[in-house]
């Protein structure tokens, strides 16, 4: 084991070295780059990681108001009608090697990890949309997974809604932004046969921004059975219930927000009897909630974000039983960015750990990655991640790109 963890270490850092000194000279224009001719930095740094900018034109439909012209749009006479002349289509693929120790499988190629097609764009004045379709997630098509139509600036005001499918730890941070393979664990953590966690889900989303005191509210509903197909019913959802959650943000001037995340749903489902076969005579009720507060501080060298939640469940195996699970978890992410969003070399620390009453689900990892730009949307990623529960180690060396 200890030959193995000393290999892992030896051929992270090597390779890290290695990946700094290459060149970074290309510069390539993806999707929403190539319909307003603007550099993928004007958005991400380094993509798919937003800076404000980027959040600004996601927020406004996925256009630049003052760029707007007539000539980017089809004239079909017709004053309700605004079709993009380029339909914007862009693709993410990501590739990986991994190298882990203790287990059967000690290195992988893991190529592709990810293909996903993807595109978004302005539909009417103030309405954007925006999805992707995964045609290889982890060897499987795995279908649509965010797709959404977006209103913004509703009656002139900072109220947005959007309706679709989304994560609903999005206002907490966003999985698919994250610069490192490690996961953020406690957002796609479920207990016992429960259906609820933070990953994806159907429903509607609703922004509020308060510009004079730079408070934010989010709230949603959604089915909170994640994306299951539709049942011979042509039904989504699992059940009669419905759940709901939000966020509150508090900006303290220029380097510091707050925030308090808040989630509340109910479940029904049936006993495991074992064999495949579950007590489908008496269905029981699983109430979840999660909620904890959040902080970012940062100058866009140092960008540090730190969340609790608490997880508490009252029946997750849906036997009658007034069962109680509690699971905390905990999120700190610091990303370096030497010269901030011109930087083409970033370092990315990574803490995770899940604590439950069911010690099952007990996990821990801390993750160091380091990121180089070969070009604005092609980017390798050295990493290296220890598991301080299992007491194992992970290497990876990827490739991520957009095009």
């Amino acid at each position: 084991m200890m030959k193995m963890k000393n290999l892992l270490i030896l051929s992270a850092a090597l390779l890290l070295l290695a990946a700094t000194l290459l060149p970074a000279t290309a510069e390539a224009v993806p999707a929403f780059a190539r319909t307003h001719g603007l550099s993928c930095s004007t958005c991400h740094a380094p993509f798919p990681r937003l800076k404000p900018f980027g959040d600004e034109f996601a927020g406004n439909g996925f256009t630049i108001p003052e760029e707007e012209k007539a000539r980017d749009f089809i004239s079909a006479g017709d004053d309700l009608l605004k079709l993009n002349k380029v339909f914007p289509v862009a693709v993410r693929f990501d590739a990986y090697a991994t190298f882990e120790s203790d287990t059967d499988v000690t290195s992988d190629l893991k190529s592709p990890w990810g293909l996903k097609l993807l595109s978004g764009g302005n539909l009417a004045k103030n309405v954007g949309y925006y999805f992707y379709f995964y045609m290889d997630e982890r060897g499987e098509v795995a279908g649509v997974e965010d797709a959404y139509i977006h209103f913004n600036n509703i009656g002139g005001s900072t109220f947005d809604i959007m309706v679709g499918q989304f994560q609903t730890s999005d206002p907490l941070m966003k999985r698919e932004l994250r610069l490192t393979y490690e996961d953020y664990n406690i957002y796609k953590t479920s207990i016992g046969q429960s259906m609820t966690n933070l990953t994806y889900d159907r429903g509607v989303m609703m922004t509020y921004g308060f510009e004079s005191t730079g408070t934010g509210l989010v709230g949603f509903v959604v089915n909170g059975n994640g994306k299951p197909d539709a049942d011979a019913q042509r039904h989504y959802d699992s059940d009669k219930y419905k759940n709901f959650g939000g966020k509150i943000t508090q900006d303290v001037g220029d380097f510091l927000g707050l925030g308090f995340y808040y989630y509340y749903g109910k479940e029904v489902g049936f006993e495991n009897l074992g064999g495949g076969n579950f007590d489908l005579a008496n269905p029981h009720k699983n109430e979840v909630t999660y909620w904890g507060p959040d902080f970012t501080l940062g100058n866009g060298m140092f960008d540090l974000t730190c969340q609790y939640l608490v997880r508490n469940d009252t029946d997750p195996l849906f036997t009658g039983g007034d069962v109680d699970v509690e699971t905390t978890g905990i999120i700190a992410e610091l990303v370096i960015s030497p010269q901030r969003d011109r930087s083409t070399r970033y370092l990315t620390l990574l803490y995770n750990q899940i604590d439950s009453d069911w010690g099952a689900y007990n996990d821990e990892t801390f993750t160091i990655s380091g990121t180089h730009l070969l070009a604005r949307n092609l980017r390798g990623v050295v990493e290296y991640t220890r598991n301080l529960e299992q007491e194992t180690d992970r290497g990876v060396v990827g490739l991520v790109s957009g095009f």
